[in-house]
C-alpha cells in the first residue's frame, strides 16, 4: 500500500503547484493521501486552486514519479523530509515559499541551536579565504552548524574549513545528489557528511539549472539565524542570499573590504545601505545574535496584555503582531495546525474585539 510519504512526495511534483498552493491543500485536506483521492470539485472549492489545478492532481505521471523517487531514495539512503515532519528545519517552516519537500542525505541535526549562512563570491580572494577560515575556527567551542551552497569560492571554503576542523555543516544543493554540482566538488561530500549533510528540495535524478540556483539560496537563508557574506562583487548569488535573508526578518552580516577591490564592493554596498550589520569578529557576532536562547521558534508574548487569552489565541495574536496582516491558510502553516483550528480561534478573538477580518480571508489585530 502506497504510504503516506508517497503521496507528499508526489503533492511536490503536481506540475506548476508551487509551494504555497501545495500547503493551501494540505491545510483543508491535511493529509496529501486526501488530496489524492479528493474529487475535482472539492478540489476547486479551495482558494487559488482553479480547475486547471485541480485536474492535474489527476495525472498518473505523478503517482508514477514519486514511486520512482521514493524507491531511488531508499536505494540511496537519502531520507525525505515533509515539511510536517518533526525534523523538518524549524526556522524554515516560518517564511512563506519554504519547500514542501527536502531531500537529505548525512549526520546532522537540521535544528541546531546555532545555525549560520556563511556565502560569498565565487572568485574569493586570500583575504575572504582568511577571514572564513578564521571564522570557523573562532566558532569552535559555539553549538553552531554552517550552511553554504558547495560552490566555488566562498562556499567551498566554509566547508573546506569545517572539514578540517569537524565542524558541523550543511551544503544545500540546487540539484538532485546524483548530479553535484560543480563536479569537481563531489569529492567533499563524503567528508561533509562525516559531521553534517546535503540537502535540496529536488529528488536524486534533478540536474541544476540556472534557475534552481536563486531558489538555493532561499533554503540557506531561510534555515539560519543570520547571513554572514564575506566577500560579494555588486551583483551576484551571495546578494541575493542576502536578499532573501532580509526579506525574512533574518540578520544579515557583511565583512567590510578594500575600497579598491571588485569582490569588495557588494559587501560595502549592503553595510552602507544599512541591509547589514558590519562584521568585525565572531564574539561580536555572537553577542548580537544572542546564540543560546533559540530564536526560531514563536513564542507566546507575555508583555502585549493578552493574559485573559487562551495559549492558541496569544499564539496566533502573538504571529500577527509580528508578521502583520496575514492571510488564514499562512497562519495555519505558520502554527502548524488546521485550518480548521484556526478559523475557531479567529473567531473568538474576532468576538472578542481583538482581530480584524479583512476580504480574501487576511486577518490582522484590530485597531
Amino acid at each position: 500500500m502506497p504510504t503516506e510519504l508517497f503521496y507528499q512526495i508526489a503533492l511536490s511534483r503536481i506540475p506548476q503547484i508551487g509551494v504555497v498552493n501545495a500547503r493551501r491543500l494540505m491545510s483543508y485536506f491535511e493529509t496529501a493521501s486526501s488530496i489524492f483521492s479528493a474529487n475535482r470539485s472539492d478540489l476547486q472549492k479551495i482558494p487559488h486552486i482553479g480547475p486547471v489545478l485541480a485536474e492535474s492532481v489527476f495525472q498518473k505521471q505523478i503517482l508514477q514519479e514519486a514511486e520512482q523517487i521514493l524507491q531511488a531514495c531508499d536505494s540511496s539512503n537519502v531520507r525525505v523530509l515533509f515539511y510536517l515532519d518533526p525534523d523538518y528545519p524549524d526556522r524554515l517552516k516560518q517564511i512563506y515559499d519554504a519547500p514542501i519537500i527536502l531531500y537529505q542525505q548525512g549526520n546532522v541535526n537540521l535544528n541546531s541551536e546555532c545555525m549560520l549562512a556563511v556565502v560569498g563570491t565565487r572568485k574569493a580572494t586570500d583575504y575572504g579565504k582568511r577571514v572564513t577560515a578564521r571564522l570557523v575556527e573562532d566558532s569552535l567551542g559555539v553549538p553552531l552548524t554552517f550552511v553554504s551552497g558547495l560552490a566555488y569560492g566562498i562556499d567551498v571554503e566554509v566547508h573546506k574549513s569545517c572539514i578540517e576542523l569537524q565542524v558541523p555543516n550543511i551544503a544545500v544543493l540546487a540539484g538532485g545528489f546524483n548530479h553535484i554540482y560543480p563536479s569537481k566538488h563531489k569529492k567533499y561530500l563524503d567528508r561533509i557528511m562525516l559531521n553534517g549533510g546535503i540537502l535540496s528540495e529536488y529528488p536524486l535524478h534533478e540536474k541544476p539549472d540556472p534557475r534552481f540556483f536563486p531558489l538555493r539560496n532561499r533554503i540557506i537563508a531561510g534555515m539560519t539565524d543570520a547571513t554572514l557574506v564575506v566577500e560579494a562583487a555588486e551583483k551576484g548569488g551571495a546578494l541575493i542570499t542576502a536578499d532573501y535573508a532580509n526579506n525574512y526578518h533574518r540578520e544579515v552580516y557583511a565583512v567590510p573590504g578594500n575600497l579598491d577591490k571588485l569582490f569588495s564592493e557588494g559587501c560595502n554596498r549592503l553595510i552602507q545601505k544599512n541591509k547589514a550589520i558590519i562584521y568585525t569578529d565572531f564574539t561580536q557576532l555572537c553577542e548580537q545574535l544572542n546564540w543560546g536562547n533559540t530564536p526560531n521558534k514563536i513564542k507566546p508574548s507575555k508583555q502585549l496584555g493578552w493574559s485573559r487569552l487562551t495559549e492558541p489565541e496569544t499564539e496566533l495574536m502573538a504571529l500577527l503582531a509580528k508578521n502583520g496582516e496575514m492571510p488564514l491558510d499562512e497562519l495555519a502553516w505558520k502554527l502548524q495546525k488546521k485550518v480548521t483550528e484556526i478559523a475557531i480561534t479567529l473567531i473568538n478573538l474576532e468576538f472578542q474585539g481583538m482581530v480584524k477580518a479583512l476580504p480574501g480571508y487576511f486577518y490582522r489585530i484590530k485597531d
